[in-house]
């Protein structure tokens, strides 16, 4: 893992608000799901999001990319970054509670490790790293429970969704790096979004018919913030925080979003989550911690040494 920078006092402001931004984001979802399929709340996510992100381009006067190549790389990123892991996420929710799927969801630091230490020979999978994704692993098992490896139902296939999804945000990771790290990361973001909405919307129409307007003020709430906010937004929060603090420090925030969902999907949608669900939560934390690698760091630094 590459060596962490220093986490200002301004990065660890931003990546709170990260996470109570992102945390929010589950049980939004949840609500849209309500009343709109989850197909046509991922094209939704998608357009709305990619307003923003163009209109940021424009305003700052980033280069519009060109080129057949370019585009398809920005389409293979869409189909894995937003339009699949977006639509597994999305169909998950429909069977499982909101802060579940938070907890599933930051498997997603444990699939990157061991796809990028497939994809790039500096990523290389060291004992440490291996140890913290054996607890990850062991802790998604613990949250699923052994109903879900001896019994198929919509729950169980539920779960395996979101983690479907945390696999397609690894591979796009690695992806990104490979084909798309020469360009500004707001102007990769919009075309991803661009071209993941123009796969989303026929895919909406195909399945669940042409996109109703005429929807609850709830759900209409609930689209403006995870596409608005919790897209566009968090994606220009996120490359702040990824400039000032690493990717390293960024991992964190899939660990501080999680208590969020759970509490917000709790207040708000009266979700109630087992004992087994946060002891799997609580296992994979610990595994994060490993590949994270500050720890074990520190527990090996000399006493006396300079902090």
């Amino acid at each position: 893992m590459t060596q962490q920078k220093t986490m200002s006092g301004t990065a660890w402001a931003q990546l709170i608000l990260l996470a109570l931004i992102w945390g929010g984001s589950f049980p939004s979802v949840r609500v849209a799901l309500d009343e709109i399929g989850p197909f046509t709340a991922v094209m939704h996510r998608c357009l709305w999001a990619m307003v923003v992100l163009w209109a940021v381009v424009l305003v700052t006067g980033k280069p519009v990319p060109r080129g057949a190549k370019i585009w398809g790389y920005f389409l293979i990123m869409g189909l894995l970054n937003n339009a699949l892991a977006f639509s597994f996420l999305a169909w998950g929710q429909l069977h499982i509670e909101s802060g579940l799927t938070a907890i599933f969801n930051s498997f997603t630091a444990v699939f990157g490790v061991v796809v990028a230490a497939i994809a790039f020979a500096d990523e290389k999978l060291t004992a440490p790293k291996a140890i913290g994704v054996a607890c990850g692993v062991l802790g998604v098992a613990t949250a699923m429970g052994l109903e879900t490896l001896t019994q198929i139902d919509l729950r169980s296939l539920a779960q395996l969704s979101v983690l479907g999804a945390t696999l397609c945000y690894a591979l796009a990771g690695s992806f990104g790096r490979a084909k798309l790290s020469h360009l500004p990361p707001i102007t990769a973001s919009a075309g991803m979004l661009t071209a993941s909405t123009l796969i989303m919307i026929p895919v909406a129409i195909l399945t669940e018919g042409v996109p109703s307007l005429d929807l609850l003020p709830r759900t209409w709430f609930a689209i403006s913030y995870y596409s608005l906010v919790a897209t566009g937004i968090a994606y220009l929060l996120y490359y702040s925080i990824l400039s000032k603090a690493g990717s390293g420090n960024l991992m964190l925030v899939t660990l501080l979003l999680v208590p969020v969902a759970i509490l917000l999907g709790h207040v708000y949608l009266d979700e109630v989550l087992l004992t087994r669900h946060l002891a799997g939560f609580g296992i994979i934390a610990l595994g994060l911690v490993i590949l994270d690698g500050r720890l074990l760091r520190a527990l090996r630094r000399p006493k006396g040494r300079a902090q």
